[in-house]
């Protein structure tokens, strides 16, 4: 199948292409976003593939109709910058990634932690210019603190299990409480405000 993939980078055509090797799609990338500006570099392109950052509206989808497109594929598991209403009045199937990686996302986060916590990003700079001074570069044990975690779905319950491990104690706010989680990493479910009063020290 003949696609046109929008809004590419060259770690997206690494990625696509290794992952394209099995199903020999005809891959044609563009760096451009989809947008009704652009929806006409797809014209004879049977399927289009769509970024987070695009806007697939009414008149984008109309370009890309008549244009001969009747497939587009999300690489995001959001799907607000698409009219999912004019794309099904005009027959176009939209599909998009079910989830990101958990583990992927929840690593990055606790990453981002260490290195506020440990002042790792200050450090580096320090180092760069000869300055190994510890002075204003000295953290804090996570073991025993409290950690708050807005949302226990996928992704939060993968950070949930990591703070764990780092010996905190979980508090968590989620709209659909995950039980089983709760019960398996001693969570206290509560407010948002009541999370924030705890964590601040109120």
């Amino acid at each position: 199948m003949k696609l046109a993939v929008f809004d590419t980078h060259t770690y997206d055509r690494e990625a696509l292409a290794a992952a394209n090797d099995r199903y020999a799609h005809e891959l044609t990338y563009l760096e451009p976003r989809l947008t009704r500006h652009t929806a006409s570099l797809a014209s004879g392109f049977p399927a289009v593939c769509s970024f987070v950052n695009d806007r697939v509206d009414s008149e984008a989808l109309a370009i890309l109709y008549a244009g001969g497109t009747r497939l587009i594929a999300l690489r995001s598991a959001g799907y607000n910058h698409v009219d999912l209403a004019e794309a099904a009045r005009l027959g176009l199937v939209v599909v998009r990634v079910p989830e990101y990686s958990p583990h992927a996302v929840a690593e990055h986060t606790v990453g981002l932690v260490l290195a506020l916590n440990r002042k790792i990003h200050r450090a580096h700079n320090r180092v760069r210019e000869g300055n190994f001074s510890l002075d204003g570069l000295v953290g804090f044990d996570l073991f025993g603190k409290v950690c708050g975690i807005v949302g226990t779905g996928r992704i939060g319950a993968v950070v949930a299990r990591i703070m764990r491990g780092f010996g905190c104690r979980l508090l968590a706010f989620d709209r659909s409480p995950n039980h089983g989680l709760a019960a398996e990493l001693a969570i206290q479910y509560d407010s948002v405000r009541r999370i924030s009063g705890t964590l601040s020290g109120s």
